[in-house]
């Protein structure tokens, strides 16, 4: 229940809503814009980024399926590391996480008038920066994005379920006809198939939208404690909708390639350029013949981001939520509801920030590279909860709803590659990621020694290992190669890997002896399987 409200969050996401909500997320802008950037970066071995990117983001979803049922609340992810280490670490995430979901909106609001562009002139400029006038245009749609939230959960569901059977059908639609009317398969060898060498990869992987595409998944999770069966429900709609996406994405970055006219590489992959490059997919469908699928594609540029920028609105808002819920934040002003039953503080301030992050990266691409970095740096800690909480509540004493066979083995693997992936999004973006954090815990810790519970109650033990986990980061990302992570090149690129996966490790170590020894709120959480405290009904 929200405190001084008497309105609760209202379990009325079923498995349909549920896995409709995550795959919302995931087939957004990422399918219109990224396989045509992962290829300037990758060539043809974009196709391995799609597979690499998918593999991890699905080990992180393995590792969610058990975190979220077994404490299933709204705004989950920021309740995990509560339970684990401590209301300090949970903060600090909470930051984190509010970033890497409060800059998606813009992301799609960018991906429209990108598309848009290729139909009313003066939204964008040559470089694909948006203008004074496709800022304005940015913004009205992020104003429509906020309205549709202010209604109930179930209509918001309902809305995203019925634009998912859309966004899923387009997709499939022009795989189909790329493949059949248009294939050239010289394309994958012309210009050799990976251009960019193994850097160019995992390059991709981080900066050209493909990480960003799969994080979509988590909106189930964030949707936990408005699920009418977390137990059931939560599993398939995490994972099922990364499988998904994962077939979708390969066969769309496959069928975009063959789509090309050879005459469109002949410059290599770095130039690829054609005739209505803005909008990519739509711009080839014209190119083929196919004028009434390109019409189809300008209809769903609309659609597919719209769609995704809604439902990043309803877990923003939620995390928001879950900081007032958990009292770590805004305290009772973040977790009151509406009477419809929304956060409808959490939608204001998704509203005012997202405009904000339109400023420092007016660009879809630069939106998307730092979203990736900071939303797979908070993600990245669901490993470290999961098996922390393995080691204080063991599993043959504390029953979990649903288990992750293999799962420790699975969250070390999963903690490793988010760091490399944080790793390839270079040396910019991750500094500034990691300036903003630092500037955020000086003033929380601050506030807390001047007038809030002070520093000796800040859980100090539970969240210290934070400070070298992302100094680490920042310094092995800074001292990287120079064409992989725009690094100083002091490390290359064997030796960066080698020194990543090792202090990974050693993190990992860490960070669970670092966990509360006693969980108290996890356990009794667990115990009572779905209590009254999860705040729904």
């Amino acid at each position: 229940m929200a405190e001084g409200t008497g309105v609760k969050l209202k379990r009325d996401a079923g498995v349909i809503g549920l896995l409709f909500a995550s795959l919302g997320g995931i087939i957004g802008s990422g399918w219109l814009l990224g396989p045509l950037n992962a290829a300037k970066i990758a060539g043809p071995s974009a196709i391995i980024a799609w597979a690499i990117g998918g593999f991890a983001v699905l080990l992180l979803s393995f590792v969610y399926a058990e975190l979220a049922t077994a404490f299933p609340r709204a705004g989950a992810v920021i309740a995990f590391p509560k339970l684990s280490h401590g209301n300090l670490m949970a903060t600090v995430l909470s930051f984190v996480v509010f970033l890497g979901y409060a800059s998606v909106a813009p992301a799609e609001a960018s991906a429209v008038i990108t598309y848009g562009s290729n139909y009313v002139s003066g939204l964008i400029d040559k470089a694909g920066v948006l203008t004074s006038e496709g800022f304005i245009a940015s913004a009205v749609l992020l104003a429509i994005f906020a309205i549709i939230n202010t209604l109930a959960i179930r209509i918001v569901l309902a809305i995203n379920s019925a634009l998912t059977w859309w966004k899923l059908a387009i997709p499939v639609l022009t795989i189909l006809v790329f493949v059949i009317v248009g294939f050239h398969g010289a394309n994958f060898s012309s210009h050799r198939f990976a251009p960019g060498g193994a850097s160019g990869i995992f390059s991709a992987v981080a900066t050209s939208g493909i990480v960003f595409s799969y994080l979509g998944f988590r909106q189930a999770v964030e949707l936990a404690g408005e699920s009418s069966n977390p137990r059931r429900n939560l599993p398939i709609a995490i994972v099922g909708s990364v499988v998904i996406g994962l077939v979708i994405y390969m066969g769309l970055q496959i069928a975009f390639i063959g789509a090309l006219n050879p005459s469109d590489i002949a410059n290599g992959w770095a130039k690829v350029t054609f005739k209505g490059a803005f909008g990519p997919f739509a711009g080839l469908a014209s190119l083929i013949g196919m004028g009434w699928l390109a019409v189809l594609l300008y209809i769903d540029a609309f659609i597919s981001p719209s769609g995704t920028g809604i439902i990043y609105f309803t877990t923003t808002s939620r995390v928001l939520y879950a900081t007032g819920k958990e009292g770590l934040l805004g305290g009772n002003t973040f977790a009151r509801l509406s009477v419809a039953g929304v956060p409808i503080v959490g939608v204001i301030v998704s509203f005012l920030v997202g405009l904000l992050f339109l400023v420092p990266f007016p660009s879809w691409q630069g939106i998307v590279t730092f979203i990736s970095s900071a939303t797979v740096l908070s993600y990245g800690t669901g490993p470290v909860v999961l098996m922390t909480l393995r080691k204080t509540m063991p599993v043959d004493k504390y029953k979990r709803p649903y288990l992750l066979s293999g799962g420790m083995l699975i969250s070390a693997v999963a903690f490793i590659i988010s760091n490399f992936i944080i790793f390839w999004s270079g040396s910019s973006t991750d500094t500034f990621l990691f300036e903003l954090i630092l500037a955020f815990t000086v003033i929380y810790v601050g506030y807390e020694a001047i007038a809030g519970v002070g520093l000796s109650n800040l859980h100090w033990s539970g969240a210290w290992w934070l400070a070298p986990y992302f100094f680490g980061m920042w310094l092995i990302t800074y001292l990287g190669p120079k064409g992989l992570t725009g690094g100083t090149g002091a490390l290359g690129q064997v030796a960066a890997s080698v020194i990543l996966i090792v202090f990974s490790l050693v993190i990992l170590v860490i960070a669970m002896n670092s966990g509360i020894p006693d969980p108290e709120e996890a356990k009794a959480t667990i115990l009572a399987g779905e209590p009254e405290m999860f705040g729904a009904e």
